[in-house]
């Protein structure tokens, strides 16, 4: 029986049925984590000694005759951006290198109390900065599906991991698309929940207005399952709220197509697989609506704008004196920062933070960063109009296939672009299901589901309903 394969509902049926112990599950993953992780490099650090100790914990429960949560035993991969107390957490920065974390974030915290099982610290793009996992300081994942190709990102590390079956689930964040476009390249299910349904306290901020953390996993169901462990308001984080679930009782909705992601530059190829599952979904009684979201088309300049203005700000703490690396050559304080700073933090990490400081800079302030405020605005209105006369929206995750790597490294403006289905949810701040639709040859294609703030209810019964 090979122990990876489970679902997390299969794994916790396995487990309080005694078929096998918590300890033989973590063991089956840590294994397969030691033979394969090169192939692929899902994995910055395993935590062997954590995951055994945890599981022991899970199965004494079980032995006791303790009713043990779904979560109880599952063993996780947790993006390398989240604190876990005790293990290192670089960001895939070389300016952490050496940093060990000395709290558990919020939903660290509250996964523990779970009873889950962490596995290790997954790769990423640098400071979440990336759009394919390439700007990681400590080497490239590479997808599963295809190893001459990128898995996404920047989450890329934990898409990896769930679909190479090296962890039950994983946890990833989302700024722009981090989650879903990974999931997508993978072939996986990854959600970015409503902003501040789960606490950001313990994530490295890269853009705090956009930052949200998911989960990366291998059904709906299962990201159901830990979306409903880690949710919910923390005093740690003033921007998270008391998340209340509404409840869905609807078997059949009203589905919004909107014109504008369906333009010219998507690959057909994409542009067909997305169809094809709508008319399979529209087939089963459901309702397709073509709708418009006229501010879309301004969305990229938007967030590069706010998000890169966040990261200049976020980012200033790492000046080479406080904690992580730092160079102690030149002259005087100014020299550490400078060569702190510029030998610390990789190539796309210094642009954006040099683009966030020019558009924050007296005599451009107002004529960038508060415009893009303004068309952020004018964007959540276009998902609330949307939102008055469907109960979802569903739209492609990406214009394309996964691309090779290297592909588009040499060109920013490109990579950029990758992220132009993604990005306007977050600047919304409504949540959004990444859910595989098709196959393109051996590679996956995703679509999203967009549904209302604090409404993760339907977009999980919606994604299910395609998944089956």
């Amino acid at each position: 029986m090979d122990l990876t394969n489970f679902t997390i509902k299969e794994a916790h049926e396995g487990l309080v049925g005694k078929k096998f112990s918590a300890q033989e599950l973590a063991g089956a993953y840590l294994d397969k984590i030691e033979k394969e992780n090169d192939k692929i490099f899902a994995y910055l650090s395993i935590s062997r000694d954590l995951a055994v100790s945890q599981a022991k914990l899970v199965d004494e429960a079980i032995a006791q005759g303790e009713d043990v949560p779904t979560l109880a035993g599952i063993p996780m991969a947790i993006k390398d951006n989240i604190m876990v107390d005790g293990l290192q957490c670089t960001s895939g920065s070389k300016i952490l290198e050496n940093y060990v974390a000395p709290y558990d974030a919020t939903v660290i915290k509250k996964l523990k109390n779970y009873g889950a099982v962490i596995l290790g610290k997954t790769n990423m793009d640098e400071f979440a900065m990336g759009s394919s996992t390439e700007t990681s300081a400590y080497g490239v994942t590479r997808n599963p599906r295809d190893t001459s190709r990128v898995p996404g990102g920047s989450s890329g590390g934990s898409a990896a991991a769930v679909a190479a079956d090296l962890c039950g689930a994983a946890l990833g964040s989302d700024t722009g698309g981090s989650i879903r476009q990974p999931a997508c390249f993978c072939g996986v299910v990854g959600l970015k929940p409503t902003y501040g349904a789960v606490s950001r306290y313990g994530c490295t901020a890269y853009a705090s207005s956009l930052d949200q953390i998911g989960p990366l996993a291998k059904t709906v169901e299962d990201a159901r399952t830990v979306f409903g462990a880690i949710r919910g308001q923390d005093p740690m984080d003033g921007t998270s709220s008391d998340f209340c679930e509404k409840q869905n009782t609807r078997t059949k909705f009203r589905i919004g197509v909107p014109k504008e992601y369906f333009i010219k530059g998507i690959d057909p190829q994409v542009e067909t697989a997305v169809m094809r599952k709508l008319n399979e979904y529209e087939k089963q009684g459901n309702e397709l609506v073509q709708i418009s979201l006229p501010h879309a088309e301004y969305a990229l300049a938007c967030y590069y704008i706010i998000a890169t203005s966040e990261a200049s700000s976020n980012l200033a703490k790492f000046d080479g004196i406080r904690y992580g690396h730092s160079n102690q050559g030149g002259n005087g304080i100014g020299d550490i920062y400078l060569q702190s700073r510029g030998g610390g933090f990789g190539p796309e990490v210094r642009r954006r933070i040099m683009l966030g400081t020019y558009v924050l800079s007296a005599g451009y302030y107002d004529a960038y960063y508060v415009r893009a405020q303004k068309v952020r605005t004018l964007i959540k209105q276009d998902f609330d109009k949307a939102f008055e006369s469907v109960d979802a929206i569903v739209a492609p995750v990406s214009p394309t296939l996964p691309f090779k790597i290297g592909e588009n490294m040499d060109d920013p403006l490109q990579m950029y672009l990758a992220d132009i289905f993604t990005i306007s949810i977050n600047l919304a701040g409504v949540p959004s299901l990444a859910v595989p639709c098709g196959k393109i040859g051996d590679l996956p294609v995703g679509l999203q589901i967009i549904g209302k703030h604090f409404d993760e209810a339907t977009i999980f019964e919606i994604g299910k309903q395609m998944q089956e």
